[in-house]
């Protein structure tokens, strides 16, 4: 089981949840990175705000990391 930090409706940090979840299975071309470390930017405060559209909801926050493959998909080499 996997941990996130996400939020399922826009607003302050409040809105902010730390939960359990279960990674999809990979697919081809796909790698699974267990993060070490998360680059948080002004662009994720924005999306949480509601100031600009997430993509989908529930959403999580960070588009740059650094981590470890775990699994790698079908094609991966």
């Amino acid at each position: 089981m996997a941990k996130r930090i996400q939020f399922s409706t826009v607003g302050g940090p409040e809105v902010l949840e730390y939960v359990d979840f279960e990674p999809e299975a990979l697919g081809p071309q796909e790698v699974l990175v267990r993060n070490k470390a998360i680059g948080l930017n002004f662009i994720d405060t924005y999306y949480r705000s509601g100031l600009y559209p997430a993509p989908e909801l529930p959403s999580g926050l960070g588009t740059e990391g650094a981590g470890v493959v775990e699994a790698v998909g079908e094609g991966v080499t």
